[in-house]
């Protein structure tokens, strides 16, 4: 049964990145277009004022890197994030199953999955939200992947203690205290961890010479719609990817009742 998790996980991973692929080629890639040409623009100015007009040169060019890179990244992640919930499924249904026989794997699959969005997606993005290309300086890409990087294990962490607390205050006050008790331990954790991360204000300003501004700063809008954008991304995969689990669950609980009412038909001929 574990084999069939995991490959139900891989499956819904690889429709939900199609998905989430093509979402992104139509509302994502407009908005970092615009901030690459915002790049050419801001390095031309700094060029210009620097006497320095050396140019870098793409290992890969921009249709390649909007085609068949974020293709491939856009997949791989996905099939991952399946694998990886397939495998907290599994683990998870192992002991609910036990401790509940009469629980629907389907339900559990979606209070999961919607945890595991809070965790893994929402709070590491509200406290980090993503920037397009040209936002953010070099000397700090260290410092901010692990910051992220940090958020995003406490926030984990964070939801495990939160769901084991609910889990073992649910019979002295009742399932739904218990639930609030436990996101109440969960959100004051990840704010208290949030406020002593350090924050990233780096959107580029004009370029000045002098008084003069020579180029504009990064324009607001580009960055808000790209980050709503990502954001809609996420959600988009993950409501199909547990969309598509609950459903091969379902596909899986039909034919595992066939093959038992089959069974017992069997049993009552050979009688």
């Amino acid at each position: 049964m574990e084999r069939k998790f995991i490959g139900a996980g891989l499956l819904a991973g690889l429709i939900a990145g199609i998905v989430s692929y093509i979402f992104a080629r139509i509302f994502i890639e407009p908005q970092v277009a615009k901030a690459i040409d915002y790049e050419d623009v801001r390095s031309d100015a700094e060029a210009m004022l620097s006497g320095d007009h050396a140019h870098e040169h793409e290992l890969f060019s921009r249709s390649v890197q909007e085609g068949i890179g974020a293709g491939i990244g856009t997949l791989v992640f996905a099939l991952a994030i399946g694998a990886l919930f397939a495998v907290a499924f599994t683990v998870t249904w192992a002991y609910v199953g036990r401790s509940r026989p009469d629980a629907d794997p389907r339900t559990t699959a979606v209070v999961l999955g919607a945890i595991s969005f809070v965790a893994v997606i929402a709070i590491p993005f509200f406290v980090y939200p993503p920037n397009p290309p040209a936002v953010g300086e070099e000397d700090t890409i260290g410092s901010r992947s692990s910051s992220f990087l940090t958020i995003t294990i406490v926030s984990i962490v964070l939801a495990i203690v939160g769901v084991l607390i609910a889990r073992s205050a649910s019979s002295k006050i009742g399932g739904w205290w218990a639930a609030v008790a436990g996101a109440v331990v969960y959100l004051i954790g990840v704010t208290v961890a949030a406020a002593l991360l350090p924050e990233f204000k780096e959107v580029p300003g004009p370029v000045m010479d002098g008084d003069t501004i020579v180029a504009p700063g990064f324009p607001g809008q580009v960055v808000a719609d790209f980050r709503i954008y990502a954001v809609a991304n996420q959600v988009l995969l993950w409501t199909v990817l547990i969309t598509v689990f609950v459903g091969l669950l379902g596909v899986m609980m039909r034919r595992t009742r066939n093959a038992v009412e089959a069974a017992g038909s069997v049993e009552k001929l050979s009688a």
